[in-house]
């Protein structure tokens, strides 16, 4: 099903057999099918178009997801499935207009499908939305912006799921400050070398790091990937530390973790600065590991290519879900993070992009 976001918006039918494809550009990790359509589940994934005209049609299977739906920068509707969803815009001002449909959730299992932007035949297909910079965002549930738009940290399973917006989180904030392309590769409660309070264990960020989906085993293809980040934020480590060690765990104390947990990091580290090596990385974390991210970074910088540069915060709100990032701390850790690629090497001539200062 759908549901309408906005009463005055305008819906009609526009014939399928009448509609033409518009050509789109892709944010994120999204695999191509044989039919065109795109299968995806990472967080914060979008999809945009530009077309000269008055109407457009988005087509797409939500999933578990809520897809939300902007024209020219202004939400329209928020897609809810599981089926697929058709959606029929018109009345919209004769001139250029910008559609983009964006991931707001997070599915740790499932996909979703994006089928495509159409308009009728009278209207004129434009070149996609383009840009120079891109920042890959790593990290756990603060990257995600799990709960980031709740009342209160109490939350049902339910509430934490429909009160996630992986768009008003910290990472696509900086990036639409910085008007850059950004890629997340984040999933709530996992971490470096442990997880949550021990949970899944064998698994971690970095073991999933290189999936298309991350609730699926299928592999990214990397060799065809396009994206050249200049900038790689990689946030984590909280769920590494914030629960006791169990017994059965394979560390023996919290020191044996803390080791493991720098070698794994340096080695996780080195691998994407092997396949990215014109990006720049920014290690962020706060205490109780912060001195251990420190040690990280001395030990990347003794060979890397440029240096890696940590970044540290606290004082944050923590008024989300289960006391996760409110929108203020993410706008705070947006801030931050716009601050520190300006003291980057290479990356000084990164200005905030015009009419997004403060945002």
């Amino acid at each position: 099903m759908w549901r309408r976001a906005f009463p005055l918006l305008l819906l009609i039918a526009i014939p399928a057999a009448a509609s033409a494809a518009l050509p789109v550009h892709v944010g994120g990790r999204a695999v191509q099918e044989a039919d065109g359509s795109w299968r995806f589940g990472w967080p914060g994934v979008y999809f945009e178009s530009r077309f000269r005209g008055t109407a457009v049609s988005v087509d797409a299977v939500p999933g578990a997801d809520r897809l939300r739906l902007s024209i020219d920068g202004a939400v329209r509707a928020e897609l809810i499935g599981p089926g697929e969803v058709r959606l029929d815009i018109s009345g919209l001002d004769p001139g250029d207009h910008v559609v983009r449909l964006d991931k707001v959730t997070e599915s740790q299992e499932g996909s979703s499908r994006f089928i495509g932007f159409s308009t009728d035949p009278e209207a004129t297909p434009l070149d996609p939305p383009a840009r120079t910079r891109e920042i890959e965002f790593v990290g756990d549930s603060y990257t995600v912006g799990y709960g980031d738009t709740a009342h209160g940290p109490a939350c049902t399973r339910a509430e934490v799921h429909d009160t996630t917006d992986t768009s008003q989180a910290f990472g696509p904030l900086a990036a639409r400050r910085l008007d850059a392309d950004y890629r997340i590769i984040a999933f709530s409660g996992f971490g470096v070398v442990r997880n949550y309070d021990g949970v899944a264990p064998g698994l971690s960020l970095p073991a999933i790091y290189g999936r298309a989906i991350p609730g699926e085993t299928m592999p990214w293809d990397a060799a065809r990937d396009a994206w050249r980040p200049q900038l790689i934020v990689i946030a984590l480590g909280a769920n590494d530390f914030s629960t006791d060690l169990h017994p059965g765990e394979r560390w023996a104390n919290r020191d044996a973790l803390r080791a493991d947990w720098r070698a794994r990091y340096v080695a996780f580290a080195r691998a994407l600065m092997a396949r990215q090596p014109q990006a720049r990385l920014l290690l962020v974390g706060r205490d109780p590991y912060f001195a251990d991210l420190e040690q990280v970074a001395a030990a990347l910088n003794r060979t890397a290519r440029e240096p890696v540069a940590t970044l540290s915060y606290e004082g944050l709100g923590l008024t989300g879900c289960d006391h996760h990032p409110d929108l203020a701390d993410h706008r705070r850790l947006a801030d931050l993070i716009v601050a520190a690629a300006g003291r980057i090497a290479g990356l000084e001539h990164w200005t905030v992009a015009a009419g997004q200062a403060g945002r």
